[in-house]
Order: C-alpha cells, then structure tokens, then sequence
C-alpha cells in the first residue's frame, strides 16, 4: 500500500483555527465533521464537496487523480463555551452535545442554532455520551446524569474518566480510578466492574460481549462481561490512551508504543502477544482509528504524521507528514470515505479517501 505523494495535499481540504483540536465527531447523518476546540467554539466542516480531487479509474487498471475543480466549502464555527469545550458527542436529535468547562451541556445544530440541555454551577462537563436509540449523558466530577425518558444521576467511586454507550445504545460504560461501571438505561441498574488502577477510558467490542480499558499503568484491562472474566495485556511502554475495534471486531488497535500495537480479539487471551502495524516514528502514536469497513487503521503521532495501516503489516499509505504539533484527533466518517484529522495547533483537515484507493473491494 506504499504511495509516492502525501495524500492530504492530493486529497485533502485543510483549515487553521489558532486553537487546539479537542475532539472530532461526525453526525449521525455521516456528512459533517464537529470540531470540538480549546476556545470553546465548534467549527463544522461539510463532508459534501461537489467538485472536490478524485480518483478515476483507468482502463487499463489503476487510478489516476483528477484535481479538485472548486475549493471546499469553508468551516463555519460557532461559539458554545466561555472556555473549553471539554467533551463532544453526535446528538441522535441531529447536531453535536458539547460539554465544557464553563459547566453547560449545549445542544448545536447544524444550522448554528443552539440550546442548553444543562448546566452544573462551578464544575466542569467533561464527559458527554449519547445513545444511538436516544437519549444523552454526561459526568461532572463522580456523578453521571441520564438524560432519557427517565432521568436520573449515579455516583461513582470516583471521577468519571470516560463514558462510552454499548453498540447497542442501552448500555452505558463509566470508567474511573479503580474500575468502570455498567448502567442498564432502560432499568437503571448498575453493574460495578473493578479492577486496581487507573482507568483513563474505555471502548466496547462490536458485539458488546468484551469492554476494554486503557489504563495509566501502560496496559489494557478486558472484561469478558457474559461471565465477568478478567483479561489483562500489558508491556506497554507507554500509555495506551487510544482504543479503536475493526469493524468485525476481530482485533484491537491501540496507542500507547512507537507504532500502532494491534491484539487479536476472536477471542482474546492473556497469553497472546500483539502484533505492531506500520511504522514507527519519531514520536510515539498519539491517536488510533480503525475503518468502518476495510481492515485498515489510520495510525496518528505526537509528531502530527498519519498513515494508513493494515493489521500486521508495515505496509503504509501516507496520509499527512509530520508537523509542528500532536495529532489529538482523529474519525472516519461512517460510510469509511473520509477522515477528518486534527491537532493541538489547530489544524483542521478533511481528507476523502475513496475505495478505488484500496486494493480490496467494498464489502456488502
């Protein structure tokens, strides 16, 4: 999968904001990009770009690339916190749910207009989660609130650390220091999983059947929650404090090395050694992202470079060379045609990645 250009200057729509990148989400409907950023503005990036580059098949095998007839549509950006905006979600009303640190939830749409959904006097907003089948979260400090046909807050041993909803939408996972919690929304009964240490987040396996934890003690902690068997990997050099499932869920990117640090997950065992995909930098990985549909993994460093990966292998797409700053965020639109990037200098990039770039086909 080697390639001779950098593809965000081929493929790519590129913006500066002055601000660091805090976190990136795609709405539900897959066709815009929230910024979340260190002002505590939102910028909105259009995943639509009519007469943007392409690639064209040839007739005899092979792609060529077109150039983009038009520039891309610029970034609109709309002030929603009087400082950072801490936690960003795709709200399942349409539109982005942004905590922050002035301690207000706010509701974005896309059309800029916005609401405040709630606000916590003289705290921080720093964990935001919705479900797929409605309903919203959020943590401030050790309480985590529902926001759902039954409203309702539960206290954790500590502060939340994460908040990720099952792919279900019915359950949602709490990590903190000591362990994670399981709340059922539609019961709201809760299911404490403990483990010492300190649980930095957390990423559930397609299926639903494993919850992983990235722990500050440079290793993962699996629960196998049908019957709350516990799974530790370790040998981290560092923090692996990105988590990212392949869409089969046979495997599990992670940071947390010099390269992207893969685990087998069909199933896992603590014995099994994982496997380094692509290349190792100069920095260590700062950001992983598996595609929703191909085996691929974009792989981010603290250095700004970003590459495309398979499991295993040193094979790589160069999507973007190293910068001036971190790449801190990283997400593939749903469809798998676009990723957007972003760093703590605020650059902001969208870069569409169509399926005649691969060698493997589209699944159905």
């Amino acid at each position: 999968m080697n390639a001779p250009h950098v593809l965000i200057d081929l493929l790519g729509a590129c913006w500066e904001v002055g601000a660091p990148v805090v976190e990136i989400v795609w709405d539900t409907s897959g066709q815009c990009a929230g910024f979340a950023l260190g002002d505590g503005t939102l910028a909105l990036a259009t995943g639509v770009w009519e007469h943007g580059p392409r690639l064209k098949p040839r007739e005899g095998g092979g792609v060529e690339f077109v150039q983009a007839q038009e520039p891309p549509a610029p970034l609109a950006r709309f002030s929603v916190h009087a400082g950072t905006c801490l936690a960003l979600a795709a709200d399942p009303a349409g539109g982005f749910l942004s905590g922050g640190d002035d301690g207000r939830l706010v509701h974005l749409h896309l059309d800029g207009a916005s609401e405040l959904v709630a606000q916590e006097a003289g705290a921080w907003i720093d964990r935001v989660a919705a479900s797929p089948v409605g309903g919203r979260a959020y943590a401030s400090g050790r309480k985590v609130h529902w926001l759902g046909p039954k409203p309702a807050c539960l206290m954790l041993p500590g502060s939340a650390t994460s908040l990720a909803f099952d792919p279900a939408g019915t359950r949602l996972a709490m990590s903190y220091p000591g362990g994670a919690m399981l709340w059922a929304v539609d019961t709201l009964r809760d299911r404490q999983l403990v483990w010492p240490g300190y649980h930095r987040n957390v990423a559930w396996s397609p299926d639903g059947r494993y919850l992983v934890s990235g722990m500050e003690e440079n290793a993962l902690h699996v629960w196998r929650l049908p019957d709350g068997a516990d799974i530790e990997m370790g040998g981290y050099p560092g923090q692996p404090r990105s988590l990212s499932f392949s869409a089969d869920g046979r495997f599990l990117a992670t940071s947390g090395g010099m390269r992207a640090v893969c685990w087998r997950f069909d199933p896992p065992r603590a014995n099994d050694d994982p496997c380094e995909s692509g290349i190792a930098g100069q920095t260590p990985v700062s950001r992983v992202a598996c595609h929703p549909v191909h085996p691929l993994i974009a792989v981010g460093y603290h250095g700004g470079a970003v590459l495309l990966c398979q499991p295993g292998s040193s094979d790589i797409l160069l999507i973007k060379g190293p910068g001036n700053s971190a790449l801190s965020a990283m997400a593939w639109s749903p469809d798998g045609r676009r990723l957007a990037l972003g760093t703590e200098a605020g650059e902001l990039a969208l870069v569409f990645l169509p399926d005649e770039l691969f060698r493997f086909g589209r699944r159905r």
